[in-house]
């Protein structure tokens, strides 16, 4: 098996810099693998994918500002702030273009890179694509999302509504409901470990603006559907299978655009992590194809 490395990007945002987590596994042309975000964000759900690439690709697992091993500040966390976070450390970390594989809600923002940046980018994977946070989508009004987001920002009373939804009874719920389709992968290690991701100093900023709706990339569905229409590289949609309703209305949407190429895997939102292996089989041809062939990572 190829042997991973640890890395730290320094990431410059009004005059203060913040350490980014990254690995990188394998050897060839540059693929960017972006976890989803979440309470429980991490680099780490896109390892499966990554190890089962890097025989032919150098694979590059990163953590988003205020999720994962990266830096947590007390940031007004917004789409403005990690977009630029992934243009700097595309831009700065990679020589030539780059594969992008992007998880859950990061869809709208590798989209965008693509779209401001079309030099950086070679490709573009959304692994089961969403753009609207968990109290949107749950029909909470815009005015009530945010007076949440703003509550958790406060020292004990945020703190505490922050572990009321962490505790490890809550987090098996979520993942049973619409995380991982198959509930004997949620054994009390799994869990523990889902856990300790969400006891990091400053842990709470950034899952309560993606849960809150201030993490979405585009403001409607049909912003969204413009947005990959008009890709200037190509893209591959993987669909989730057992994805809730909602989510599958709107991956179903995105693929009826006639020039996305789609398909449909097992698993729900979770499935990068969950069918890490079945990704990677059916992504392979397409970055074979839309890779032009040799050395991805500045050292």
């Amino acid at each position: 098996m190829a042997v991973k490395t640890k890395h730290q990007f320094s990431f410059e945002w009004q005059q203060k810099r913040y350490a980014i987590a990254y690995d990188t596994v394998g050897q060839g042309k540059p693929v960017l693998l972006l976890p989803a975000f979440s309470t429980v964000s991490s680099r780490g759900e896109m390892q499966g994918i990554a190890e089962r690439i890097a025989h032919r690709y150098q694979a590059v697992t990163l953590d988003w500002l205020g999720f994962g091993e990266s830096e947590r500040p007390a940031l007004d966390y917004q789409p403005a702030l990690l977009q630029q976070m992934l243009q700097a450390f595309v831009q700065q970390t990679f020589s030539e273009p780059v594969a992008i594989i992007a998880a859950g809600h990061t869809a709208g923002y590798a989209l965008q890179l693509a779209q401001q940046e079309p030099q950086t980018c070679s490709s573009i994977i959304l692994v089961a694509p969403t753009w609207r946070g968990p109290l949107p989508t749950m029909g909470v009004p815009k005015p009530l999302a945010a007076a949440v987001r703003q509550l958790v920002r406060f020292p004990v009373i945020g703190q505490g509504l922050y572990q009321g939804n962490t505790t490890k009874g809550f987090l098996r719920l979520m993942y049973g409901r619409h995380v991982y389709a198959d509930k004997s992968h949620l054994t009390p290690e799994f869990i523990e470990q889902k856990q300790q991701i969400t006891r990091q100093p400053g842990a709470r900023f950034a899952p309560a603006a993606f849960v809150t709706g201030g993490l979405d990339p585009v403001r409607d569905r049909q912003e969204f559907l413009t947005l990959l229409q008009s890709s200037p590289v190509p893209v591959l949609l993987i669909l989730a299978a057992q994805a809730p309703p909602y989510s599958k209305q709107e991956m179903t949407a995105m693929a009826a655009i006639p020039k996305i190429q789609s398909l449909t895997l097992p698993g729900t939102l979770g499935m990068s992590e969950e069918y890490a292996a079945e990704v990677a089989q059916a992504i392979l041809p397409f970055l074979d194809a839309n890779i032009p062939h040799n050395s991805g990572v500045r050292s």
